[in-house]
């Protein structure tokens, strides 16, 4: 019995039921809990980071030079200039075809377009000769067109609204775009026909700097440096010319035909709405009609080819230039 009580009793305390059943204690506990934030911080920094390096490169700045993919040009491009890349090369045929397709879809519908057969006759030209150096008279719905099948080239636009020519320019980035004002109307035409037959060979002229020109007829009011491309396609589809009051394009068709003749060496010059009065006039008055070219127009879309240099005629628009007499 005194044996017996000398033996002591050991107890095994149980873990208090606060922190039983596998939970951690509060040190551990609170450990476990800053890993995982920190664990899900990292992953939040490094999804954003990637998604901020994705829409930076997906949306670079406007004026940051981009990488150009070049093709082969076709064998009738012209030589760019004024910001255009020489090696830029024209739109693949399949690119070029369906963004014609679609244009000429979309705006089949609409009173503001072109008819289709007016964009794929220009659309045609386009192909044959961008990249190119390309000058446009008007802006409108085919101005997103004619700049991206240009591809490569350089493409002007010129428009008598100079608020309509600043909203273009917010809409389609890096567009090149200037304000004309004209003094001309539509009234006025017998008038300016009269005035330039009479001043053939002095102020209206067919080869000429029309900077300095005193024509009426004569766009003298451009950027200096526009008066020294060599155009390879003009397009007249501007100013307004289906009212009395309206600039007309009498200037314009007369001053495409004195850039052609002045700088370029051959020039497709293309007017639209050609089945109106002024238009047919001035086109056959100043563009003439062995310049035409059958079959590549359609009935509001005149065709010509217009050869400057050495091949221009410098005492009249229309007619062979006189041949020089051989010495005896």
């Amino acid at each position: 019995m005194k044996a017996m009580s000398g033996t002591k009793l050991l107890l095994v305390r149980q873990p208090s039921s606060k922190y039983g059943n596998g939970a951690a204690s509060p040190a551990t506990a609170a450990s476990i809990s800053w890993r995982r934030f920190w664990l899900v911080a990292f992953l939040a920094l490094f999804t954003c980071a990637s998604l901020l390096t994705v829409f930076s490169t997906a949306r670079a700045p406007s004026g940051a030079a981009s990488p150009r993919v070049t093709f082969a040009a076709g064998a009738g491009a012209g030589s760019a200039v004024g910001g255009a890349s020489a090696g830029g090369g024209a739109l693949p045929a399949y690119v070029f075809d369906a963004l014609v397709r679609y244009a000429a879809a979309a705006g089949a519908n609409s009173t503001v377009s072109m008819p289709e057969e007016d964009v794929r006759a220009i659309a045609s030209v386009l192909r044959r000769r961008a990249p190119c150096n390309l000058l446009v008279f008007g802006l409108g719905a085919e101005t997103p067109l004619w700049r991206v099948l240009n591809h490569g080239g350089r493409t002007v636009f010129l428009d008598e609204n100079p608020f309509y020519v600043a909203h273009m320019e917010g809409a389609h980035g890096g567009l090149e775009a200037y304000d004309v004002a004209y003094a001309t109307a539509v009234r006025e035409l017998p008038d300016l026909l009269d005035a330039a037959r009479a001043s053939r060979r002095a102020d209206c002229r067919p080869v000429q700097n029309l900077l300095f020109s005193d024509c009426r007829l004569a766009i003298g009011d451009l950027p200096n440096q526009l008066y020294d491309v060599a155009w390879d396609v003009i397009l007249v589809d501007g100013p307004h010319g289906y009212a009395e009051g309206s600039p007309g394009r009498m200037a314009a068709i007369f001053s495409a035909a004195v850039m052609a003749r002045t700088k370029g060496t051959v020039t497709d010059v293309l007017v639209h709405d050609y089945e109106r009065e002024v238009e047919s006039l001035c086109a056959r008055e100043f563009l003439c009609d062995e310049n035409r070219v059958e079959g590549t127009g359609t009935p509001s879309l005149g065709h010509y080819v217009v050869r400057g240099g050495a091949a221009a005629n410098r005492e009249a628009f229309c007619g062979a230039p006189p041949t020089a007499k051989k010495a005896n």
